[in-house]
């Protein structure tokens, strides 16, 4: 029990280091190329700090672990949502553009609505599944998002906020390189001892998905949106995360179910009706108080809604 805890924390600790890595690497590629702090929040960052759910999912998935799977999805979207934003929010106001707005967090929206009548379509087809044709879907709209960031969200002028001229193409591409190993190998760890340890304990692998893995693979997304809001750069902390929702929902289920079709445990309904009230309640927050900003008071409702929620799994679960 204690040798899979001190694995799973260093699986943990590979992860973020490894997302670190890839981030910084791919940001100055984005850099060098001119492309805005929203575009490289909803791409570049956002692809990074999810490489870790990535990875995980991947993993878990062919090892026949669904309730991972999604546990570890919904989880982190949930996490990102109410735990990040929140906090991000309570350390400065964020500022929302008008795309993000109009477009990303709606796109949001309806990621995951999609995803609820995805894998709740046993009405129809009488299981419930995320199928292969689910996934094909899901990366379908994966495509439509990147042309989408593409061709909206490409800048002439940006500032530069990394110093570029001290990356040669042998660091860029070594990081790149090197946190890819660190995910690999981090996700691996995560699985496999999050797993024995729910063995041991008795406590469900839906629950260790939601929680452990969840809150686990989204580290990155935490410290990505910290820094960000620490700096003022409100673009970057909220375009991660959006970003990294969409990610996870459209890119991380999309290859997962591709790996193996995956059966849906209805009890999750309840996480991704708690995601969609979030999602909109983010959205409505842009029209109350100061419009287009993610207030403090908003931002602390966030966060307390997501200490409540986790206290009502840990009390079904005692």
């Amino acid at each position: 029990m204690l040798i899979s805890l001190i694995l799973l924390f260093l699986g943990l600790a590979l992860l973020v280091k490894g997302a670190d890595w890839l981030v910084d690497g791919a940001t100055v590629l984005a850099k060098k190329n001119r492309i805005s702090d929203l575009a490289i929040g909803l791409t570049i960052v956002a692809f990074g700090t999810s490489a870790p759910e990535l990875v995980v999912n991947v993993v878990a998935s062919s090892g026949n672990y669904p309730d991972i799977v999604f546990g570890n999805v919904i989880g982190s979207n949930n996490f990102n949502l109410f735990v990040i934003l929140g906090i991000s929010g309570l350390i400065i106001p964020l500022s929302v553009q008008s795309s993000t707005v109009w477009k990303e967090i709606p796109f949001s929206l309806f990621a995951v609505i999609l995803l609820f009548f995805l894998t709740n379509s046993y009405l129809i087809a009488g299981d419930n599944q995320l199928t292969r044709l689910d996934g094909f879907i899901l990366l379908g709209l994966f495509l439509a998002f990147l042309y989408y960031v593409s061709t909206q969200l490409k800048s002439e002028e940006t500032e530069q906020a990394v110093e570029v001229s001290d990356y040669s193409k042998l660091k860029i591409w070594g990081l790149i390189i090197i946190g890819l190993a660190g995910l690999v190998l981090g996700g691996k760890l995560v699985v496999d001892n999050a797993v024995s340890m729910a063995q041991t304990l008795g406590v469900s692998e839906k629950i260790i998905g939601l929680t452990i893995v969840a809150a686990g693979t989204s580290l990155p997304e935490l410290a990505t949106s910290i820094v960000a809001a620490y700096r003022k750069n409100t673009d970057i902390a909220i375009g991660n995360i959006i970003g990294s929702n969409i990610f996870n929902i459209f890119l991380i289920l999309g290859v997962s179910s591709q790996v193996r079709p995956l059966d849906f445990n209805p009890s999750f309904n309840t996480d991704i009706y708690l995601l969609i009230a979030g999602t909109t309640f983010l959205f409505l927050a842009m029209f109350t108080g100061k419009k287009k900003k993610l207030d403090r008071w908003e931002a602390l409702i966030l966060l307390i809604t997501y200490l409540l929620y986790t206290g009502y799994l840990i009390g079904l679960e005692s």
